[in-house]
């Protein structure tokens, strides 16, 4: 079995307001030196059987058009096999 995780975040040039929003907040709550946030989501995904060639395209796929949007988010995913 193998636990695929997928990262997406708002690519660079595009606003986050929530990340401003906690970064406010950090400052309000006297934390200091914290120059930027960005708030991102992330998917877990369980996996029968190896992870193949195939299959990894299959969940790159899945990744670019199902959990994130192209257009403003990127994603990174990573492969954990033997879970």
């Amino acid at each position: 079995m193998a636990r695929v995780v997928v990262d997406v975040m708002l690519k660079p040039e595009i606003l986050d307001p929530q990340g401003r929003a906690v970064q406010g907040a950090l400052g309000r709550l006297g934390f200091t030196g914290v120059t930027d946030v960005r708030q991102g989501k992330q998917f877990v995904i369980e996996v029968e059987g190896e992870i193949t060639d195939e299959r990894r395209e299959q969940l790159h796929a899945i990744a670019g058009e199902l959990l994130c949007n192209p257009v403003i988010e990127d994603f990174i995913l990573i492969v954990e096999e033997d879970q």
